[in-house]
């Protein structure tokens, strides 16, 4: 392997080190706890979550949802552009939308937000600029603000990604702990795999 190959993984794996272990100890607890307030008031009125991004954070989305969905908060993938092309009609007045956008500035994430404020939604913005678009437009934001992406050229979401993953696993466990889901439940909504079988200590 070429030393430049070499030594782009170890800058990158060097910056996860540093960068990284910042955000953690910069993350606002009181930024998890007001998006799993409003959640949890939306649901309390039959209000759904939905998740979304465009690019990369459109596939975070489909994880967040799922992981939430089972952990006790139902939670729907709603597509990033599809969502200005008829996909905004799995939305209904006051369910949550949590859009996820880096720069929280591109003109396709704005149309789409514009859309889910427009179907009566409230959003929960994750991006790393507070100062954003998306964070004023945002019923609440999460600030998931990393210098630096790691990798050749410094562009490609690296280091985000992992920022933006973090912060929304960090709200599922705030609302899992809140719903009290026991082993058994759990066990129900994941029959499948290990994951699927009780530990002896909780039969």
């Amino acid at each position: 392997m070429e030393a430049k190959c070499k030594e782009a993984y170890q800058s990158f794996l060097d910056i996860v080190k540093t960068d990284f272990t910042a955000f953690i100890d910069q993350l606002d607890e009181g930024d998890i706890e007001d998006a799993a307030d409003l959640i949890l008031e939306s649901r309390a009125k039959g209000g759904r979550v939905h998740i979304s991004g465009i690019g990369k954070p459109g596939h975070i989305a489909g994880y967040i949802a799922s992981l939430m969905s089972s952990t006790g908060t139902p939670a729907y993938f709603l597509h990033g552009t599809e969502a200005v092309h008829g996909s905004c009609g799995q939305l209904v007045p006051g369910d949550v939308v949590i859009f996820i956008s880096n720069s929280g500035e591109t003109a396709e994430m704005r149309a789409t937000v514009t859309a889910i404020k427009n179907n009566g939604c409230y959003v929960i913005g994750v991006t790393r600029n507070p100062e954003s678009w998306l964070a004023k437009e945002s019923a609440v934001h999460i600030t998931a603000g990393i210098p630096r992406e790691g990798g050749p050229l410094n562009r490609a979401p690296r280091m985000s990604i992992l920022a933006e993953t973090l912060a929304l696993q960090a709200l599922s466990v705030m609302l899992q702990a809140h719903h009290d889901i026991t082993p058994q439940q759990y066990v129900k909504w994941h029959p499948g795999g290990s994951l699927g079988k009780l530990r002896d200590s909780e039969k």
